[in-house]
Parts: structure tokens; sequence; C-alpha cells
């Protein structure tokens, strides 16, 4: 089926929960579609985000294999010069106090133009987790027929090098090969307690110099606190007066998160493999995929937590908070054996085994920062557990990843498509109709014994 719409008019036998459980999927990605990409959600995020269409995409894919490709080539569209992918692409039909930071917050046009930002659209000057070659290869193989008649990856494998390149070498701050974030928004996991102690070293922006449009639609309860958005705010403009120029920039804030690069790693061997489907040479990215994987565990593996920590480059020590993000590496291929075995352990045992949901939460239960429903501080979100499912199917833990996978799609459903779980109640948190976890829930549904790497 190549419709959206067309899997809403088929008939769904009483007894089929799954097709049911897609055609909501499918409904509320048509919902939240633009006409040339797909928002998170309506209220709370009524723009384009970079790893949400990557995310978003892995799920259009069985649907609509043309709507997907079309979700990557708009983010793509607003590639800057100097190959970093932006963290949003604004409309500049939705209202600009509709979100905050705005495109005049930004002003990506005029303070990035050395660094090659697009004259339009508007975008942020930060970037998101390099989901996106892992989305665009996911996305040919869902009908390469149609992606090699379009051009598909003949068109996005330069523009996801770059990307890449852009990486590994502007954003190699720390000098061992790793990627680095400049800002607690680019790994994704905008309020994790990793961040706190980096964040102490900010002069927090005055209140009185921005104006947060998230608590329109979201509880404070759930929200970054004002000490904190002001922290954010202060690093994004300086960042904004440097020019965007990661070597001009003097970087406050600058850690190398283990989430961040294994979805590098994977996205390299995700390059790789197009690169031997398009017949260009292949080396090169398999190269850096082993090279960063090595460098990864070397750098950022702490045996005794069972888990990978977060670099703080300020000082070059690893950061005692054990998040989600330690866990994800279980994408990476050719991990240590022993390091899959704790990872594995780690994330059955009493620090990431919720009582009310078989997600994973964004924080360790036991940990001190822990709060059940406060953004990435303990809430279960659904691409993590994506991620994890990939991650332990890649490496033959099967009964792990059906267990993770069968919570989903009952939380998926029961939650009206939540952006994360409360993981002591099981409740959904945040907004409902959320893009991602309606697309990874398609996912899961129908791509349960696709091959992982070619």
């Amino acid at each position: 089926m190549n419709s959206l719409e067309g899997l809403l008019d088929r008939p769904v036998p009483a007894a089929s929960a799954a097709l049911t459980l897609r055609r909501g999927a499918a409904r509320v990605l048509i919902d939240n579609w633009t006409g040339t990409s797909t928002v998170p959600s309506r209220t709370l995020y009524p723009h384009q985000w970079s790893w949400d269409s990557a995310f978003i995409a892995i799920g259009q894919r069985h649907v609509s294999a043309r709507r997907a490709q079309r979700e990557l080539e708009s983010l793509l569209a607003a590639q800057w010069a100097d190959g970093r992918i932006p963290h949003i692409v604004f409309n500049p039909a939705v209202a600009a106090d509709a979100y905050f930071p705005s495109p005049d917050f930004w002003q990506s046009s005029e303070a990035g133009r050395a660094a090659g930002a697009p004259r339009a659209p508007q975008t942020s000057g930060i970037v998101q987790p390099p989901v996106h070659a892992l989305a665009a290869w996911l996305v040919h193989l869902a009908d390469p027929a149609e992606s090699r008649r379009r051009g598909f990856l003949d068109r996005v494998h330069p523009r996801l090098t770059a990307w890449h390149d852009y990486l590994l070498t502007r954003r190699d701050l720390g000098g061992h090969g790793l990627a680095a974030v400049v800002h607690p928004w680019e790994p994704g996991m905008d309020n994790s307690p990793c961040w706190d102690r980096a964040l102490t070293r900010i002069e927090p922006a005055a209140p009185s110099t921005f104006r947060r449009a998230d608590l329109h639609h979201g509880h404070p309860a759930d929200r970054p606190t004002d000490l904190d958005y002001g922290r954010y705010v202060r690093l994004a403009a300086d960042y904004r007066a440097a020019g965007y120029d990661d070597r001009a920039a003097r970087h406050a804030f600058a850690m190398e998160d283990p989430a961040f690069n294994a979805l590098l790693i994977v996205s390299e061997l995700a390059l790789a493999a197009m690169s031997r489907e398009l017949g260009r040479p292949h080396e090169r990215h398999t190269r850096r995929a082993g090279r960063l994987a090595r460098t990864l565990v070397e750098r950022l593996w702490d045996e005794e937590a069972g888990l990978f920590r977060v670099r703080d480059l300020h000082d070059d020590t690893l950061v005692d908070e054990s998040s989600v993000s330690g866990l994800i590496p279980l994408l990476v291929p050719d991990l240590p054996a022993d390091t899959v075995r704790r990872l594995r352990a780690t994330l059955v045992g009493p620090r990431f085994r919720a009582p009310a949901t078989e997600l994973v939460p964004s924080y360790d239960l036991t940990g001190h920062a822990f709060d059940q429903h406060r953004y990435w501080r303990g809430p279960a979100w659904f691409n993590t557990a994506w991620l994890i499912h990939r991650g332990l199917r890649t490496h033959g833990l099967q009964p792990d990843a059906e267990r993770i996978r069968a919570g989903f799609l009952d939380q998926a459903k029961h939650s009206g498509f939540a952006e994360y779980i409360d993981p002591a109640t099981g409740t959904g948190r945040g907004t409902r109709h959320f893009s991602w976890t309606a697309a990874l829930a398609l996912d899961l549904l129908c791509a349960e014994h696709e091959e992982l790497w070619p």
C-alpha cells in the first residue's frame, strides 16, 4: 500500500487489533502533515524538528514511501553550507509567538550567514542527533524501485555525507574523534540530569528577555524550570553572537554524548550501505564507523556503572549520572561482548526496569535527580525504546526486544500516542497524537522481521 488515506479506507475486522492500531497511527501522521513535512504536534511543536522527521520517515515508509522520502528531503533542503542540519525548520505560516525560541531569536539567515545558513527557510542554529542516514536507508528499503526511480539516494547521500563531515570535524571539540554537543537541546534529551553540573557554570538570561510558549500547552511540572530555561537561552544567544561558528565560539557547554555518537556510528553504516547500493566506494564510512565505535568505548564506557556516560569537555571527566543515553549504544553492532552483557544487565536491573511500563525510563529510577513527571528526568520515551529495541535485536537479545516491542505497542494505543509515559504509573504525559510515537508504532507493527543491516 502506498497511501496513508488508503489505509484508513480499509475495512477493519473486529479481531484485528494490529490493523486498528495501524489506522490510528496513520491518522496521527495524516493530521500532522503540513504538505511538505510532519509536525511533531499541532500544539506544542508546530514546526519541523530534525530528529523527529527522521523517526517519522521510518514509520511513514510503511504506508507511503514517497511521503517518507519527502519528509527527509524537506529537512535536507534547509541544510547549511557547512553541512549542519538545523534542529528546527520554521514554517513561515505559523505565528511567530507560537513557539519560543522563534525565528526572530535565532536570526539564522543573518547571524549564520558566514556558516552558510540558507536565506530561506529560517532555521535554528543548533543541531539534533544524526538519525537521518539510518532513516534514509530504511526508507529506501521500503520501496527500492520507487527510490531508484526518483533518484532518492543519489540526492540525499552527498547531503548526509556533508552532515557527518561537519560533526566529525567542526564538532570534534575534544580532539579524540567523537562529536560534541554544545547545547542541551542538541542531544534531544533536553532536561536530562546529565547536563545539571555543566549548566551551573552558565549565567541564565534574565526572565524579562524571553517568553516561554511551551507552558501554554504543557504543565509546568512536566517542563524544564525557568532557571534551566534561562540557561538554555543564554547558551543559544552566545552561540548566535559567535555567528554559529564552532571554531570562534567559546563553548561554555561542550559534551560528548553516548547516544548522539552511537547514532552517528549506525548512520555511518547506513551511508556505507547507500554507497554500495549506488556503486560507490563504501570503505570510508565503514572505517569511520569502526573508529567511532572503538573511541566510544574508550572515552565513554563506565565498567563499574555498566553503561556509557556523558563526558564533560570542560574538565574532560565523565559525568556521574545514569541516563537512557548510556544504554542506546546497544545499537552499535561491533560492541565488545562483555559490554553488551553489562548493558543488558543494567537495562533489566532495578535502575531501568520501571514498575508500570516496558519502556525505558529516561533516568535511573534510583538516582538522586529522578522525577517521574519532568521532561527527560525520569519519564519513558517511545523513540528511545525503539532505539533500544533495535539494539537488542542487533545483538540477538530477542526476548528482551519482544518485551519492549509489546509494551510499546500497548502503551502507544492506550495513551493516545502520547509524547512519553510516567514510569511509575504507566499514564501518558506530555502532548497526545505525537508523531514519532505513531510512526515508530507503525514500524514495530510492520518491520518485525526486517533485516537490520545488509
